[in-house]
Formats: C-alpha cells, structure tokens, sequence
C-alpha cells in the first residue's frame, strides 16, 4: 500500500507514473493517448495502451463502442481490447485483476501504461485503492425482505449503529445502498466504510482529463453516431444478438438497435435516441471525473493539447503533483461528501 513503504518517496521522483486519459465519450482520449506514446518514443521511451473502457473488452463489439481503429492499434499496442465474448459477464473487480496484472506485466518490462477509457469506475478501479468485497444472495434476500417488512428507517438505524462513518455519507432514503452496505458488514465482518472507493493510488499514476464545449461535444456524438449507422451498426448488432450476456446487452446503443430490428422503431427514431443517450451519458461522465481533484483538466481544442499533456506527465514524473493527490481523498470526503 501507498505510504507504507519507506522507499516510496523515492520512487515517486524516479518511477514514470502510468498516464490515464479520462473525459466523455467523443472527446479524443484514444488519440491523444496515441498522440503521446509516440512522444515518448520519440525520445526512447516505450509506452502502450491499456483500455478502460468496460465494453471494448468484449469481442465483437466494435462499432457500436468505438474501438480504436486499425491505424491507431498499428501506430501504438493496445491491451484488454477483444478479451471476453459477449456471452460473458464483466464486472469492474474482474477488470480490476485483469488490467493490474497487464499493468504490472508492462511496467516490468520497461513499457509506460496509459491507461484510455471513459468508464470511470473501471479508469479508478485500476489504479486506485478500491476493493469489491463479495456478496451473497440469501443475505441481500433477507435484508430486502427486512426492508419490505420494516421499512428501509429501520435499516438505516442499523446501519448507523454498525457503520456510523458509511451512513454519514449516505442517502437514507436509498434502501439499495443500505441493503448492499448491511451485506458487505454481515458477509465480510468489516465495515461498509472500509470498503468504500478511496481517492489514493495504489499505483502511482498522473490523470489527464479532456474537456469539450458542450456544444462541440454534441456536435461530435452526432457525426460518431451517424458514422457508426454508416459503418454498419446494424449488421453489427444483428451478428450479435444471438450472442449476447446480459452485461454485453447494456451497452449503450445495442438494445436500441434491437428494438428496431423487432420492429419497435424506424432508424431515424433509432439513430436520434442513440445520440441522445450518448449526450447523456457525456453529461454524467463529466459529474464523475468532475469529482476528482487530482485529474489535470486540458482543453480538447487547444492546439497545444499534446505539449501541455507531456508537460504534465513530466512534471508528474518529477513528483511535482505528489502533494495533491496525497490529500485527495480527504479533500473529496470534507469537501464533496459521499465517496461513492
């Protein structure tokens, strides 16, 4: 763990950090983290990427999710692309296991991570100090049963008298979280709080955030979403369909494409609610990584984006942001409230 080594200190000025690119969808993460693992070969540095994204890693699920292209995945190594079929089920502690290990595996042999990826539980999960502790059925069962019964107050009193910490930071009114949060202290003998998403890397890394003009932004889901119909969308969801797991299936834009081909809306009804949804989802990513003060925000636009990135990342290497991400979680807990 970070803090708990007494050489970490010293390794945080001489260690290159993993880079992650986080942002909305349409932003450009893949190209900027293309952008600057040339860079740094430019100057004898091998860096290749690792996807955070939770849907590219299912096989077959290319145009509906983006991926990166043929180009990009020749100009720089991609990781974690194509690894599951979409019968199988993905969750973010599978990922977690997965993309460490890619991690670990890059950093032993010489090779910088940059992490790319609009998930942005997935983006912390891997670097983050974060554990998913397990459940169980029969308990989650009674504990809906006892909420149905009782009346989800009487939980939440429970759940301040076990964990005061968790259910200070809290929505009483939400019975799923108390339920989940009276689970993981019955089933793991901790409590909640020890559980929750802290805002400290367990793997030294520097974020790099893209922002856009919400109107730019728009205006780039419409043409990726335009594209993607053009590109063959349809077909793609067609071949699938037979194949699809329950987790495959909530990507966004396939259920859509579904209902049209079972005939419950014509393609123009179906391409507008894709774009819609696309323009929502941006809107709630940028809520998320909004919330974490240790992302280094660059403007999408600027003509600069890849100098101030490799600046960035330089200064990063140097430990020069060390102070900030050293008090981030407390910052976001006195600051922001719940750390979920």
């Amino acid at each position: 763990m970070c803090g708990a080594d007494p050489d970490a200190a010293d390794r945080r000025t001489t260690t290159p950090r993993l880079v992650s690119i986080v942002g909305p969808t349409a932003s450009g993460k893949t190209g900027l983290g293309v952008a600057i693992a040339q860079r740094l070969a430019e100057r004898g540095e091998r860096a290749e990427i690792v996807n955070a994204d939770a849907y590219q890693m299912y096989r077959g699920m290319d145009i509906g999710t983006a991926k990166a292209s043929a180009a990009e995945r020749a100009a720089v190594p991609h990781h974690l692309l194509d690894v599951i079929g979409p019968d199988e089920t993905m969750s973010v502690a599978r990922f977690q296991r997965m993309a460490r290990e890619c991690i670990a595996d890059l950093q032993t042999r010489g090779i910088r991570p940059i992490l790319v990826g609009g998930s942005g539980l997935y983006a912390r999960a891997a670097i983050d100090d974060i554990t998913f502790p397990g459940t169980d059925p029969a308990v989650r069962a009674r504990l809906e049963e006892r909420a149905e019964r009782e009346g989800p107050g009487v939980l939440f009193a429970e759940l301040e008298r076990l964990d005061p910490e968790a259910a200070a930071r809290m929505d009483p009114h939400n019975p799923r979280r108390t339920v989940r949060a009276l689970e993981v202290i019955e089933v793991t003998g901790r409590p909640y709080s020890a559980s929750l998403p802290r805002y400290r890397y367990v793997i030294p890394s520097v974020q790099l955030g893209l922002d856009l003009p919400r109107a730019e932004l728009d205006r780039r889901i419409d043409l990726r979403t335009q594209a993607m119909f053009g590109d063959g969308f349809v077909d793609e969801v067609r071949a699938l369909r037979p194949h699809l797991g329950v987790t495959a299936a909530r990507a966004l834009g396939y259920q859509q494409v579904i209902d049209y081909l079972d005939g419950l809306a014509d393609l123009d009804e179906t391409r507008f609610l894709v774009a819609q949804r696309t323009k929502r989802l941006a809107r709630k990513q940028m809520g998320w990584f909004g919330r974490d003060p240790r992302i280094h925000w660059l403007q999408a636009l600027n003509p600069r984006l890849v100098d101030l990135a490799m600046e960035i990342v330089d200064m990063a290497d140097r430990g020069g942001y060390d102070a900030i991400d050293m008090h981030a979680d407390e910052y976001v807990q006195h600051h922001l409230g719940d750390l979920s």
